[in-house]
């Protein structure tokens, strides 16, 4: 790698982080049951954004609703030679693998789980990897279209939603989570989905340091790849999507020379190397890739 391109990819990684601080300071914690401080914001303590104030009006987000075909399709079928030549591509931040930890499971398959909330523009950047990666193992039914918060940080965010879809796979469990809707109520923002009793202990136990950097501690979105890999931030700049639609965001992943397409086709396979670990290398057409494989070297996921 050229010293400008590894001088490219540190301000890329400095201004993500910037942007990540500058959430946080935003947003409210995951509140943690039995803690010596405990601060009830809503019922069972799940997260609550924080309304933003100030800078340029936006108008309102819409709110979610049945993603198109013209949006599911092209994410879920990407060309595999796209995928091939963007390989690695462009991502600033890589799941974090775990050692020593118990395998977590559904119905005797290797669980993801995934926590974030509708306003969230790095939950919304997050989510096109997401449900790319995972529909090479299964098949998602219900999927919803919705944006970020207007009010945010890179406000209306084009993405996907996992609030009332199901996902289906002879391969891996899955679970979707998504807190809060992206309509301002009172200060934050309305409920959507309640984390259970195992769901939240996974938050408590696996989004703080050690397990992921201290910096990114807390953040949303949070994803547990079956103990064994975890990410707790975005793993690029939502400001890649800034002005898209759901549909542009789609086509672009076929052109593996674009921006959006090296991002989340890039995040995209990082998750599918963490994911053929779960699975012990099945699918073969999906595991073997040469993406995939280089991917399991870069991240020793099989150390």
């Amino acid at each position: 790698m050229s010293k400008s391109s590894r001088q490219a990819q540190q301000r890329a990684r400095e201004a993500l982080e910037a942007q990540r601080k500058a959430e946080r300071a935003r947003r409210q914690r995951f509140t943690i049951a039995g803690s010596a401080v405990l601060v009830v914001i809503v019922v069972l303590g799940i997260l609550v954004g924080v309304k933003l104030t100030g800078g340029k009006h936006h108008a309102p987000a819409p709110a979610s609703e049945v993603a198109s075909s013209d949006v599911v399709g092209p994410l879920t079928t990407v060309p595999a030679s796209a995928l091939e030549q963007v390989g690695i591509g462009k991502v600033t931040t890589l799941p974090s693998m775990t050692t020593g930890q118990p395998l977590l499971s559904d119905g005797g398959k290797p669980l993801i789980v995934y926590v974030g909330a509708e306003y969230c523009p790095y939950c919304a950047a997050e989510r096109w990897a997401m449900v790319q990666a995972l529909s090479r193992f299964g098949t998602f039914t219900n999927l919803g279209e919705t944006h970020s918060s207007s009010t945010d940080v890179f406000p209306n965010t084009a993405t996907l939603t996992f609030h009332g879809s199901s996902y289906s796979s002879q391969f891996i469990a899955f679970q979707g989570v998504e807190t809060e809707t992206n309509q301002q109520k009172g200060n934050g923002y309305a409920p959507l989905d309640t984390p259970t009793s195992a769901q939240q202990a996974l938050l408590n136990k696996y989004n703080a340091a050690p397990f992921v950097p201290s910096e990114a501690a807390g953040s949303i979105p949070f994803i547990d790849f079956g103990n064994k890999a975890l990410v707790s931030g975005a793993s690029y700049s939502p400001q890649l999507l800034a002005g898209k639609t759901a549909a542009q965001i789609a086509a672009a992943l076929s052109n593996p020379s674009d921006p959006i397409a090296q991002a989340v086709n890039g995040t995209a396979n990082a998750f599918t190397a963490v994911i053929c670990q779960l699975t012990k290398g099945q699918p073969g057409n999906v595991c073997t890739s040469s993406a995939v494989t280089a991917y399991q070297s870069k991240l020793h996921v099989n150390d």
